[in-house]
């Protein structure tokens, strides 16, 4: 328990000084769903009418890749899809399924420039991901390439990994990793289309080169659709050192066949 000694008095003004703009704010503006106009008690909540709408993913996964099952397993039970091709990163987590309530949350955040939602969906990234953020050594966003960051302004990556670090503490590496090459959309590929155009668009950027060796990285995006950019950003850091690489995102599009046993 801190003492009175141990404080830091000098900030008492300041925090009292945020608290009260807040009051002002919330009786103005009052905090909204980030799925509806209903009234929550804070930012970047959901109303109890949008929880169920989102599809949250529990226990039990595949510790490997994160996919949901559709029914009781075992503890530590590695998916099929996992044990066929283990991919290159050591394990990844999802909040929620890429479908309903959960796609028009990434879609707000991502194309309607709700950036302001970052804080709340990394606070539920933070709650998913317990055990990834707590051992990492960083957080590293999957990268943008400069026009594609030109266009829409913004690295949705970038924004949750920075927002993740606040609440974590864990430092935030946002240019460990660049995309000098430009890709095609991806939406529309399959696995192999996706790592046939990825092979060389993703590096270690020439400041990091002798900093990745010997840490546990923790990569951070919005969706995870086959695995193929994060397997490409998790190859890339493998091939620099790093001791381990794990994976975070807000979504994951889940297959019938993935969700089955």
């Amino acid at each position: 328990m801190l003492n009175a000694s141990s404080r830091d008095w000098s900030l008492f003004p300041l925090r009292a000084a945020r608290q009260a703009w807040r009051g002002v704010v919330d009786s103005l503006l009052p905090p909204q769903c980030m799925l509806c106009t209903a009234t929550v008690d804070e930012p970047g909540r959901l109303c109890p009418a949008c929880w169920p709408e989102v599809g949250f993913i529990a226990e039990p996964c595949c510790p490997t890749c994160g996919t949901p099952y559709a029914v009781p397993v075992p503890s530590g039970l590695v998916c099929g899809a996992c044990l066929k091709e283990p991919p290159p990163f050591d394990g990844a987590r999802a909040v929620f399924t890429y479908a309903g309530g959960g796609r028009d949350l990434v879609l707000r955040f991502k194309r309607a420039d709700r950036t302001d939602l970052a804080p709340g969906l990394a606070a539920m990234m933070l709650t998913a991901g317990a055990a990834l953020v707590r051992d990492c050594d960083a957080i590293v966003p999957v990268p943008l390439h400069r026009w594609r960051l030109w266009r829409r302004r913004f690295n949705q990556s970038a924004l949750l990994a920075q927002a993740l670090g606040r609440l974590s503490g864990k430092p935030v590496w946002l240019d460990l990793l660049e995309r000098p090459k430009p890709t095609r959309s991806l939406g529309r590929l399959g696995r192999v289309e996706r790592r046939r155009v990825l092979a060389g668009a993703i590096r270690i950027a020439e400041a990091y080169r002798d900093g990745v060796a010997g840490k546990r990285l923790l990569l951070v995006d919005d969706v995870l659709t086959t695995g193929a950019t994060v397997g490409a950003c998790s190859r890339v850091l493998r091939r620099n050192g790093a001791a381990a690489v794990t994976v975070l995102t807000l979504a994951r599009v889940v297959r019938v066949e993935q969700g089955a046993i």
